[in-house]
């Protein structure tokens, strides 16, 4: 018998970053992202999947709700959880140059599609701007899997027309902009409503309208797009529920307000 191999510091954050993408429910060894990073960390999918679950027993949410997750090994995930999870800007860039690397690429050829635009930058700015494309693009897939990758309104489910919106905007709250619990996934017509303050969601999770909107009850848009909405709840998210100080900040400083976001 092989003897036993120690996890790294390197792939454990790479677990937790896989574990901020997944819901609860693809915690599994037949997930295919489970078993691609089984294939790159040459390691076995049940083995990913024990990991993920040991990040499972340390999650507030889980513990809350009376999931326990798996506890053997969760000494191992607690000091990951303890340095990252209120720091995800770090984790998440991080994570995703170990991946890259892993793969035996760049972090620039990986994401070459979000960052071909940025060739004339230089030094750090060229820096900053790859980091903030990554982590939105991170972003946007931690909010499409917590909300099953459908818009929280309509339940749409073609993850190309679906985006990641921020409840308070990104250049408005630097600590909570990679938090999922500050996004809502929406298709692309309502996450510009809600991003404009044109709808709202109260903090029963309710959509509510604007008076611009209202004033155009009588127009076949309204009837077509948003008449059957208000009041409607979103679709209940799978692990992180839109926080209420977040929704509150939205609805105070954002919602029914001709602002630019």
């Amino acid at each position: 018998m092989p003897p036993l191999r120690l996890w790294t510091k390197e792939e454990l954050i790479l677990a937790f970053n896989l574990y901020l993408k997944l819901p609860y429910a693809k915690v599994s060894k037949t997930t295919p992202e489970v078993k691609k990073l089984a294939e790159i960390l040459e390691r076995t999918p049940s083995s990913i999947a024990m990991r993920l679950a040991n990040f499972a027993s340390v999650d507030p949410f889980h513990i809350d709700r009376g999931v326990v997750g798996l506890k053997n090994g969760m000494n191992q995930v607690q000091p990951i959880w303890n340095e990252f999870f209120n720091n995800k800007e770090e984790l998440i860039f991080l994570s995703e140059q170990i991946l890259a690397q892993k793969e035996n690429t760049s972090i620039e050829n990986k994401y070459e599609d979000l960052l071909f635009d940025l060739k004339d930058l230089k030094g750090q700015d060229i820096i900053r701007a790859v980091k903030t494309r990554v982590n939105q693009s991170v972003f946007r897939q931690m909010v499409l899997s917590n909300y099953n990758n459908k818009c929280a309104i309509t339940g749409i489910d073609i993850p190309e027309l679906l985006l990641a919106s921020h409840i308070i905007p990104w250049s408005k709250n630097e600590e909570h902009r990679l938090n999922p619990e500050n996004g809502i996934c929406f298709s692309a017509l309502y996450d510009k409503a809600f991003d404009t303050g044109l709808i709202g969601i109260n903090t029963n999770h309710e959509i509510i309208f604007s008076d611009t909107i209202k004033k155009k009850k009588e127009s076949e848009f309204y009837n077509k797009y948003f008449t059957s909405l208000e009041n409607q709840k979103i679709i209940v998210a799978q692990k992180y529920s839109p926080r209420k100080e977040f929704l509150e900040y939205h609805l105070d400083t954002i919602f029914n307000k001709q602002i630019s976001v």
